[in-house]
This record gives structure tokens, C-alpha cells and sequence, in this order.
């Protein structure tokens, strides 16, 4: 499989990940099954899927528990491990980049996973106070220290990206991206390429609006879901020509004999904007459904037929 290089580390991937969120996130989804967590991240690394994506505020350290677990299982250097903090527990969840947090962060992240390194590394917000090149300074410092590879930024502006970039070390940002959530971050993902800064994409999928199981007829039942809360001011015209560009992607998922969800995340895999796609998972099935996505080589007509369906956005 194709690999990429993130940033200017020495830290490579395949193109596609899982994002973990779903994996011992109880605080974040109702009615998650534990044994479903150890079962979907063992799937994803069976069906080469070596990228995974974690934080802290995913159950507050579960999620990274049980991928620690289940690495006891697997060649750790075959595993690529992404996890982030901010969120500080002593002062009530508020952001926090002090280089006091941030190495006591990537310690106790150690601890959890049960490694004694971290292949990726993010703020996962930026607090008020700290200067972001000053942050990313310190993991610096952690990372010469042999503790992580790559140094990451999630949820910052461009202009915070650029101080947090002051001095050339940020390899990579994670942040919302989407083919109904494009034009936002447009700047930011042109100065990423210019400075050599991988892009990873999080809710791929519009959390659910991209998988072709809603129509024309659900606008009503989508805007009461996560991802109808998530596009914030997603108006019914937007819905509804998001829902007839699907409808343009089914004819080329059809194709392939494969599904709307599996096209998408092609889509995203030869877009050279990103670096990786990290779709979340519930269940084993949804993994294997997502693994597929591997196999489908779109063709430069089909990909370019799929960024005009989505222009607008």
C-alpha cells in the first residue's frame, strides 16, 4: 500500500486510519460496548489499517487504555499511535498548553498505552494564554527526549497555526474537513502544502450525512442528529444538494461494487490535500465496510466528478 510521510518526520502511513473516539468514549456516546472497543481496534490492525487516532477526552483515558491493551498483542513498530491533550482534569476540562501540562500529558499518555513512545503527538486545543510556538517548543523538547516523533496542532486557526509553525516544527494539524466542509478551511490547507505539513481530516463523513443513508425526505430527522448539530447553520438547500451529490456518487460507488461510505473515503485517500482519513467505528463490521475503501482505485475522471458534485461547499 502507498505510504505517506508525515511532515518532516520520519513517520510513515498508509492513507487511511481509525479514529477512535467510539473506542471507550463513553463520555463523548451513549451505550458504547467496551468489548466492541478491544474487537474494532484488533479488525482495524488485522486488516492493515496501522493508524490509529486517540485522545485523552475520549473517556478520559479509556480509549487510550484499550488500544494500550490491545497493542500488547502486535508489533508497536508496525502501529502508528496519534493521541492529543488540552483539556486540563484539575481545572475543570479548561485548555491547557503549558509546558508543565504537555509533559505530564505525554507521560501519563505513555502510561496508558503502554509504550514508551508516541508516534504523533497534538495539542488538541489551543488554550489563551500560551504562545503556540512556545508549545510547540516543549514538544519539541519531549520529542529530542525520544518520547514522541511528530509534532501535531488540532482546532487552531491558520493564524495560530502560523505561530505554532513560527520556527518550522509542526508536522501536522488535525481539523474538520469534509466534501460539505470545504471552503472554510481552503487558506489553511494551501499553507499546510506550502510548508510541508500533513492534513488529517476529522468527521470525514459529516457524522453520517456522507454514508447515503439519509434523502431527500430526512432533512428533518438529519438536523436532530450529531451531524446536523455538528454543520451548525447547514441550511435545507445545502441538504438537500449534498443529498443529490450523493446520489452522483452512488452511480460511481455502483461502479466499483462498492458502497456510497467506501467511494468517499477513496475520494479522500486521493485527495493530495490529506495525509490520512481517519473515519470512526462503532463495530467490527463498520471497520471491515471502511478497510474496503483500501481497494478502490478512483480514476482521475471520477475523482475530479466528485469534487464538482461538491464545488459549492
Amino acid at each position: 500500500m502507498e505510504k505517506v510521510r508525515i511532515g518532516k518526520s520520519d513517520v510513515y502511513t498508509i492513507k487511511l486510519g481509525l479514529g477512535t473516539n467510539k473506542v471507550g468514549g463513553h463520555n463523548l456516546f451513549k451505550n458504547l460496548n467496551e468489548k466492541d472497543g478491544y474487537d474494532l481496534v484488533r479488525e482495524a490492525l488485522n486488516q492493515g489499517i496501522n493508524f490509529l487516532d486517540t485522545a485523552y477526552v475520549y473517556g478520559i483515558g479509556r480509549s487510550e487504555e484499550i488500544i494500550g491493551d490491545v497493542l500488547q498483542d502486535y508489533d508497536r513498530s508496525k502501529v502508528i499511535i496519534a493521541t492529543k491533550a488540552a483539556q486540563d482534569k484539575s481545572q475543570d476540562m479548561a485548555m491547557n498548553n503549558s509546558a508543565d501540562f504537555i509533559k505530564k500529558s505525554v507521560d501519563e499518555a505513555l502510561l496508558r498505552l503502554k509504550t514508551d513512545y508516541i508516534d504523533i503527538f497534538y495539542l488538541h486545543f489551543p488554550d489563551e494564554k500560551t504562545p503556540k510556538d512556545e508549545a510547540v517548543e516543549t514538544l519539541d523538547e519531549i520529542r529530542k527526549a525520544g518520547k514522541i516523533r511528530a509534532i501535531g496542532v488540532s482546532n487552531f486557526s491558520l493564524d495560530q497555526i502560523k505561530e505554532a509553525n513560527a520556527n518550522g516544527k509542526v508536522d501536522i494539524v488535525e481539523d474538520q474537513y469534509s466534501l460539505v466542509h470545504r471552503s472554510a478551511v481552503k487558506e489553511e490547507l494551501e499553507y499546510l502544502q506550502a510548508q510541508n505539513i500533513s492534513f488529517v481530516p476529522y468527521f470525514p463523513l459529516a457524522s453520517g450525512l456522507l454514508t447515503g443513508k439519509y434523502g431527500l425526505d430526512d432533512w428533518d430527522k438529519f438536523k436532530n442528529t450529531d451531524g446536523g448539530q455538528l454543520l451548525g447553520d447547514f441550511s435545507k438547500e445545502q441538504y438537500d444538494k449534498a443529498i443529490q451529490g450523493i446520489e452522483g456518487i452512488r452511480k460511481i460507488a455502483d461502479s466499483h461494487q462498492a458502497t456510497v461510505t467506501q467511494t468517499v473515503l477513496a475520494w479522500y485517500m486521493a485527495n493530495p490535500a490529506i495525509s490520512v482519513v481517519i473515519p470512526g467505528a462503532r463495530n467490527v463490521e463498520q471497520v471491515k465496510n471502511n478497510a474496503a475503501a483500501l481497494h478502490i482505485e478512483l480514476s482521475p475522471d471520477e475523482y475530479q466528478q466528485i469534487d464538482q458534485l461538491f464545488s459549492d461547499f
